[in-house]
């Protein structure tokens, strides 16, 4: 693929067995890891990066599947293999501390990895996401699960990452910016892991991937000294308020800032507000490692 716009960063990549995963690695200070979900990739992040690379090194990775990445059709897609990832790609590139910005899928696979290395976590930053069960999926996320139709719904129709560059922001995508979101996702094949991640939402209690949900939710109680910085659009039909509620109950003392006219793609929607609350926030964390 060619660069896109509004993406001027060249990818890297690293090896997982087999796989290519690809990430971007910008900038130099304090590190910043950034964790993109379903259906988007690092592009999510494009505009912060642009934003922060002038004081921090942030680094965003395409989950195996998903953007730049290799897009394997047998790979397994599983909550636990993206940790896995997560962690390998973090090891390797020697990052022993580093604010960590999740959202969507991110939240589960990044608290995956911050809840098992608690003390390479300076800080947290949680956009419209979840790292615990809560019994609740919207009827159109559901739909896109069921044997047979599902596949033709998400592979055949991209008819999961196509949707979300409308029902995913409150004010309406620039063309070419719903063009990027959209671009690693051209193709049957290309769609293996928009449809993966949603077939891995753990539901019911003989899901494969709901013990590892369940360790990363036992886990968020190792972090829950850390200074968090919450992000959340109030339009999202996903991720609702329910969620909201819940990441403030279990971290009482984070700056939870709701914005009620953005929606799941809350970087889309207030990224200027966001901006002003992340700036702060860093220095804030930096400042408390010193």
């Amino acid at each position: 693929m060619k660069p896109l716009y509004q993406y001027p960063f060249t990818p890297k990549h690293f090896s997982v067995g087999p796989h290519r995963l690809s990430y971007v690695d910008e900038g130099k200070g304090p590190t910043v890891v950034m964790v993109h979900g379903n259906p988007s990739w690092s592009y999510l992040y494009r505009n912060l990066i642009a934003e922060l690379q002038k004081e921090y090194r942030c680094i965003a990775p395409d989950h195996l599947g998903c953007g730049f990445s290799n897009k394997p059709q047998d790979y397994p897609y599983r909550l636990q293999n993206h940790i896995d990832n997560l962690e390998r790609l973090l090891d390797y590139l020697q990052v022993e501390r580093c604010v960590l910005v999740v959202h969507d899928w991110g939240g589960a696979i990044g608290m995956g990895w911050a809840g098992n290395h608690p003390e390479r976590v300076a800080g947290l930053v949680v956009l419209n996401t979840a790292a615990f069960f809560l019994p609740r999926i919207p009827f159109q996320i559901a739909l896109c699960r069921w044997p047979v139709l599902g596949a033709l719904l998400v592979r055949g129709f991209n008819g999961f990452a196509r949707p979300a560059i409308s029902m995913a922001v409150n004010t309406k995508m620039d063309r070419q910016v719903a063009a990027g979101f959209l671009a690693p996702y051209n193709s049957w094949a290309n769609r293996i892991a928009v449809h993966r991640f949603v077939q891995d939402i753990p539901m019911h209690r003989n899901h494969p991937s709901r013990l590892t949900l369940s360790r990363v939710e036992s886990s968020l109680a190792k972090l829950a000294d850390k200074p968090m910085l919450i992000c959340w659009g109030g339009k999202d039909f996903c991720f609702n308020e329910q969620f909201y509620d819940e990441w403030r109950r279990r971290f009482p003392k984070a700056r939870a800032c709701y914005f009620p006219d953005a929606g799941h793609y809350v970087l889309e929607d207030a990224f200027a507000e966001i901006i002003d609350e992340i700036d702060p926030f860093l220095r804030c964390c930096h400042g408390h490692e010193e």
